[in-house]
């Protein structure tokens, strides 16, 4: 079975898609070597990135559309999977990354089984937009190590206009919260590469600076004092998001700045931020 918080009762296993554009086999667009990534999960080995087809949102603004909206990929079995991970492995990597895997959460799991028994022994990174079934963050615990969560919305309003779902907000923090409870904040090692733990993402949007401040404050609220943050500026418009009055421009200096400073006032000292306009589109791979 899979869990997808977009519950739709689609019987999968025969065939038929639901909201995210799956059935039940697993679909891959690109297995790389990603060095973009958070300086503790890239470090100087890279990340070992496997990104997945299709996806529960709809974002006007979404970087990877042809991949999360346009279905582009391959379709793999679970057996393939597992050995993609340890290709990766053998290329060095500081982990595996699973990027938008909440659609083929079960059939990572087995492959992280089959992996794991024939000598995978680095972290497993899953790469959320956070908007994820509780009881499917339960399914992971003890195969996933590190939780990369986003934390898009604190209004329902946005969630509504940007990614087409309800209840994101509601949805999103239980699930980090369940994260957190099965990892912990991170453990880092010798090298400074991330272990164990969760890092929180969040990406601010242009015209949307209270949204921002609203999500830096629950976490402040509602997470350990020392809880990681990635507050990330690398926004630009693109898929539906150019037609868009309000999100068709960049972030600007004084946008993000606010928001940076507004961090600092909180006391969330843990995390990452960015040097505005930093890698921008360099940051989309190439899934031809």
């Amino acid at each position: 079975m899979i869990f997808v918080q977009e519950t739709v009762g689609v019987d999968r296993v025969n065939g038929k898609v639901g909201y995210c554009k799956c059935n039940d086999k697993i679909k891959i667009a690109l297995a790389s070597v990603h060095n973009y990534e958070e300086p503790s999960i890239s470090g100087k080995n890279g990340s070992g990135t496997v990104f997945f087809s299709n996806c529960n949102l709809n974002c006007i603004y979404c970087q990877n559309y042809e991949i999360s909206q346009q279905g582009k990929g391959k379709e793999i079995t679970i057996e393939e999977l597992a050995q993609i991970f340890l290709d990766q492995q053998s290329k060095g990597v500081n982990n595996i990354n699973l990027v938008t895997p909440t659609m083929y959460a079960c059939q990572i799991i087995e492959a992280i089984k089959i992996a794991k028994s024939n000598g995978l022994n680095i972290p497993a990174i899953y790469n959320t937009n956070g908007y994820e079934n509780v009881e499917t963050i339960k399914k992971l615990n003890g195969y996933i190590d590190i939780y990369l969560p986003d934390l898009k919305y604190y209004s329902n309003e946005l969630s509504l206009k940007y990614s087409k779902v309800d209840n994101y907000f509601k949805i999103a923090t239980e699930a980090i919260q369940e994260m957190q409870k099965q990892v912990g904040t991170p453990v880092f090692n010798e090298s400074g590469i991330i272990q164990k733990g969760v890092i929180i993402r969040h990406l601010v949007l242009p015209n949307h600076i209270q949204n921002s401040k609203h999500i830096l404050k629950w976490i402040k609220d509602n997470m350990p004092k020392d809880t990681y943050i990635s507050v990330m500026a690398q926004y630009f418009p693109t898929y539906k998001a150019k037609e868009d009055k309000l999100l068709n421009r960049k972030l600007t200096k004084r946008e993000y700045k606010e928001i940076e400073n507004y961090l600092y006032t909180l006391n969330l000292e843990n995390g990452y931020i960015q040097e505005l306009g930093e890698h921008e589109e360099e940051y989309v791979p190439d899934f031809n």
